[in-house]
């Protein structure tokens, strides 16, 4: 299988960010970029790293009404992304909105980005969730969000790795699961709540696992990053 591994590249200087992706781009499967790197770097930045040559994961997280998001989307598809995220907490509207686009973008360029959905934040507890007016338990929240996704007709959710199976197996085997808070054996959480280690979330069957800081903050970013793609094959 293909490597899983998008590393998150937040870094907000272009010249530490473009090093570190050319020591990491032979044990990573990918590049994730958020709204750190985009914000502070914009287009230049993100044409920049694309020609690092890996596939790149647009971590926008847009939360808009429709029409914004589908102008937001298609003005990231000359950067020919592989993935995009929107919040399912947008709304059924809004999702079928960044699906259009992605459409558009493919009759367009002849690729299409996968089209993802944020379920519930990896660092929220479910203290959090119900401070800002969730009702339901985490578990029941997330696999909610990820139905509602999956009718709007996005590729699969970003989820915590501890969400995989009952998505899977309510959404179906080719519904994606992008997976954050991913921390070896032995990391520190940091402000994530609900972690596994990334062997353990790909028994879990994550299709992609985001990892950051365990990486990026690593001494050694290149040894990190392989050793944790060696112990997953």
């Amino acid at each position: 299988m293909k490597n899983p591994i998008y590393v998150a590249i937040d870094k907000p200087n272009l010249t530490a960010a473009l090093h570190l992706c050319a020591e990491l781009k032979d044990y990573v499967g990918g590049i994730k970029l958020g709204k750190e790197f985009i914000s502070a770097l914009g287009p230049q930045g993100i044409e920049a790293i694309s020609h690092i040559g890996l596939p790149i994961f647009m971590d926008v997280k847009f939360h808009d009404i429709p029409n914004t998001v589908y102008k937001a989307i298609k003005a990231l598809g000359s950067f020919k992304p592989a993935i995009i995220n929107v919040h399912i907490a947008g709304g059924f509207k809004m999702m079928q909105a960044a699906v259009h686009a992605a459409q558009e973008i493919e009759a367009e360029q002849g690729q299409r980005p996968l089209m993802i959905g944020v379920t519930i934040l990896t660092s929220l507890s479910q203290a959090e969730i119900e401070e800002v007016g969730y009702n339901r338990s985490l578990t029941e929240q997330v696999l909610l969000m990820a139905k509602l996704a999956k009718k709007a007709g996005l590729d699969g959710v970003v989820c915590s790795s501890h969400e995989i199976q009952l998505i899977k197996q309510t959404c179906g085997i080719h519904f994606k699961t992008i997976v954050p808070g991913i921390r070896p054996e032995g990391s520190h959480s940091d402000d994530q709540n609900r972690i596994m280690t990334p062997k353990q979330a790909l028994a879990e069957g994550a299709d992609f696992l985001v990892i950051g800081r365990p990486i990026t903050q690593n001494s050694e970013p290149a040894l990190a990053a392989k050793k944790i793609s060696q112990e997953l094959f």
